[in-house]
């Protein structure tokens, strides 16, 4: 808490950290650089060897364009649907299966032209000096890649590889049928004239030439033949977008050749434009066939009527009509033909009620073709009604069938239905009221009929007949010119406002410069992630600023990386930095000693927390520089459990601290000479069962007493204090504990053990030293510990070289 106290209390000490882990990751920039030059260097592959896409547009107008000649009533196209769904119906379409389809038989587009690239084979549709033209009706090369290499500008040869395959697929493109053909060959390859006919079990077709290039000898392209399903699902993907607000649609397709995109939107629109305007004649076209079929009927029926009444004239001697005869005709002949008109109506009537009652979709209500309805409120209504059933068909793909507004919908139709069911039928009994008037009428008239004389009856009877034929006569001539022009007048609503064109567009994939700005991004922030992620994991010891975060024991220094090819670094190279850092340390220790002690022999106790920190590396060294000072010095090994010091003053362990403390040696025998003047070396001897309880006995202390009366300074190589505890029992013979601190490798909580024995005061005169430390680290730089100062040091160390490899990477 107190920690936590200050550090609240010191934002300088916040920022510092901050600043700190920053220097931290900048320090890795090497990695940054690498990493950005590898993205960079993947970014350029992309772009070059990515294919290049293209995208066109077009942009087309759909408004109904209607004759203004014709009245709806009269009209022959009139279509009671309107043009509410017309341009999403016009979207649909766009990208249908079947419109797409057409599109790709149109064009041949199921048949492939490549050539060989850098990366891949490139489609050359609209480049090549040839065009391939099939056969129809006959089986053709399915999936198979066919080289044309040509010869000159009047050959070629054509070669197939079958590879493996005992059978080759082969497709009819007229009805989409396949079947397979075995191939007793692993290639095909034969010499065609351009234009000869190929006339192969497996390809039926010419290859003709393009006036506008001519053959290169020995250029090589590809053909390939797919099919019409596989083409079409990848136009399918041609994008209709309605301009909000507008009637207008815009086309537009990406793709790798821009020959074959212009071709494809202008082609879909022309394909569309003639479907539409086909559908759009369809009811004119229908009905002009029903009333040519009427037409003829009664044109058959009028030249028997005449024909009738000529011979009935000529064996009757009768060729003309009484007075009263004339006048009954002109009253009847209105009659009939109003009676014919009262009885197709309620035929009409009948029909569309039929309908009504029959369909629950009244998108295409059957307008009257010859029919006049005088009543415009039924035009009205169905006209309604057809509205509303194509927003419920449009609704009905965009919710489910409980959503409130389609059901909503779906009582508005019923309404209307209801309204139009009774609106027709009352108009279809005041019909019939009009069409029994009109009978009635007729009777009268027919009994003045029955006054006449016979014969006059009969010819009466025949030009009444002959008038209301010819009456529907004409009147069905009439309606054949309308719907003749009708057919001829009707245009396409579809209005093409900006074809799609080559006009030199650049590639809109690959972005060259977004990818080397997402290399960039990728190249600091991958490196940045990982660098972040390792720092956040790193539990290691890395800074002095670390130590002295985490631990309240004083630092005495720091302690460089070694070169030398054993521990005795300050002996081999003393004027190393590694050494002037040893002797920075004896520096240093002198001021942990009492003042009263200072002629008095001295003990330094070496540990660490765990084995591999250099404990055995700092006590060799420090006992080296001291008897290198003049001092005499003894290095005593104390970890029995693991002796390492006399491997590298080349000495023997046969004999050493053990066989003192059991008895089996006195102190002369046990203490060697080493290569160093002025130091003497005690080895831990064999290995026994019970150290601890070796170290702990009254021989223990006989020991050290022994030495200290030779000695001026006895440096105590012990066991790491965070695997036994033989150091700590230890430690009440030290005037001052070193506690080794490894770079890199001691981890951070291994702290947590010294600090509680310092709190408690068990460990007294205790201090840390940072062994394995590297100057160019982007940890620190050791200032003010007597560890030089990088490349200011030069001229006063011996600076090992190091390979370029492990300057980069050097941490």
């Amino acid at each position: 808490m107190e920690n936590q106290f200050k550090f609240m209390q010191n934002p300088k000490e916040h920022i510092s950290d901050i600043k700190d882990y920053i220097f931290r990751v900048l320090a890795n920039w090497r990695w940054f650089l690498l990493s950005i030059i590898i993205a960079f260097g993947i970014a350029y592959y992309y772009n070059i060897s990515a294919p290049r896409l293209y995208g066109l547009s077009s942009t087309i107008a759909v408004k109904e364009k209607t004759n203004p000649l014709f009245s709806t009533g009269t009209n022959i196209a009139f279509n009671w649907g309107g043009v509410s769904d017309k341009v999403e119906s016009i979207r649909k379409a766009l990208t249908s299966r079947s419109h797409n389809e057409k599109v790709v038989k149109k064009l041949n587009f199921y048949i492939d032209y490549l050539e060989e690239g850098r990366f891949r084979k490139e489609d050359v549709y609209g480049k090549t000096p040839f065009e391939l033209i099939l056969q129809p009706n006959q089986y053709q090369l399915l999936n198979t890649l066919i080289k044309i290499d040509f010869i000159d500008d009047k050959s070629f040869n054509l070669t197939i590889d079958f590879g493996e395959n005992a059978s080759v697929d082969l497709i009819n493109y007229k009805d989409e049928s396949r079947k397979k053909l075995p191939v007793s060959e692993s290639q095909f390859s034969q010499v065609f004239l351009v234009d000869e006919y190929i006339n192969l079990p497996f390809l039926k077709g010419q290859i003709l030439k393009v006036e506008s290039v001519t053959p290169i000898a020995g250029s090589s392209y590809f053909v390939q033949l797919n099919s019409i399903s596989q083409v079409t699902g990848k136009y399918q993907n041609v994008r209709a977008k309605g301009l909000s607000g507008t009637s207008l649609i815009q086309l537009s397709l990406t793709g790798t050749n821009k020959n074959r995109i212009v071709d494809y939107l202008n082609t879909t629109i022309e394909v569309l434009a003639e479907d539409e305007l086909a559908q759009k004649t369809n009811y004119a076209r229908s009905t002009k066939a029903f009333i040519d079929a009427q037409f003829k009927n009664t044109s058959d029926s009028l030249k028997l009527i005449e024909y009738n009444i000529g011979k009935f004239k000529k064996e009757n001697s009768i060729y003309d009509l009484s007075a009263q005869g004339g006048l009954i005709f002109d009253q009847t002949t209105g009659l009939d033909e109003m009676s014919k008109q009262l009885k197709d109506r309620i035929v009409y009537f009948e029909n569309l009620e039929e309908y009504i009652e029959s369909h629950s979709n009244y998108a295409k209500i059957p307008a009257p073709a010859i029919i006049n309805i005088e009543d415009a409120s039924i035009a009205t209504m169905m006209g309604e009604l057809t509205r509303l059933s194509i927003k419920k068909n449009q609704l009905a793909t965009e919710v489910t069938a409980n959503h409130p507004s389609l059901k909503l919908i779906n009582a508005e139709i019923e309404t209307a239905r209801s309204v139009l069911l009774e609106n027709l039928s009352s108009l279809k009994n005041t019909t019939i009221i009009s069409l029994n008037n009109s009978k009635k009428r007729l009777n009268s008239y027919n009994y003045e009929l029955d006054k006449l004389p016979n014969k006059e009856q009969k010819l009466l009877n025949f030009e009444r007949k002959y008038s209301l034929t010819e009456s529907n006569f004409v009147f069905l001539m009439q309606k054949r010119y309308e719907a003749d022009i009708a057919i001829a007048a009707s245009v396409s609503d579809i209005t093409v406002l900006d074809s799609a064109k080559d006009t030199g567009q650049g590639a809109i994939l690959p972005r060259l410069q977004f990818n080397y700005m997402i290399a960039l991004l990728l190249g600091i922030i991958l490196p940045l992630f990982v660098i972040v992620a390792i720092e956040i994991l790193d539990s290691k010891i890395h800074t002095v600023e670390e130590i002295e975060r985490i631990s309240p024991i004083p630092i005495l220094g720091v302690v460089g990386q070694s070169t030398a090819e054993n521990n005795l670094a300050v002996y081999l190279k003393p004027k190393s930095s590694v050494a002037e850092s040893i002797r920075a340390l004896r520096s240093n220790i002198q001021f942990l000693f009492h003042r009263d002690s200072k002629n008095k022999s001295k003990t330094i106790l070496v540990s660490s927390s765990i084995s591999g920190e250099g404990k055995t590396f700092v006590s060799i060294n420090m006992a080296s520089v001291f008897a290198m000072g003049g001092k005499k010095t003894i290095l005593v090994g104390l970890d029995l459990r693991k002796p390492k010091i006399v491997q590298d003053f080349d000495i023997t362990n046969d004999i050493g601290v053990v066989n003192y403390l059991i008895g089996e040696a006195n102190i002369d025998e046990i203490i060697q000479k080493s290569k160093i003047p002025n130091l003497d070396v005690i080895p831990s001897g064999p290995i026994p069962p019970n150290p601890s309880e070796l170290l702990i006995s009254q021989d223990t202390d006989e020991l050290i007493n022994k030495l200290k009366l030779e000695y001026d300074y006895i440096i105590l190589d012990t066991p790491p204090i965070g695997l036994v505890s033989d150091a700590i029992e230890l430690v009440k013979y030290a005037d001052a504990t070193i506690y080794v601190v490894r770079q890199n490798y001691s981890e951070k909580g291994m702290l947590k053990l010294i600090n509680e024995k310092h709190f408690k005061e068990e460990i007294k005169n205790v201090s840390i030293v940072l062994n394995d430390f590297r100057v160019k680290a982007k940890y620190g730089y050791g200032y003010g510990y007597g560890y030089g100062y990088g490349k200011y040091s030069n001229a006063y160390h011996e600076n090992e070289k190091q390979s370029w490899y492990k300057k980069w990477f050097k941490k």
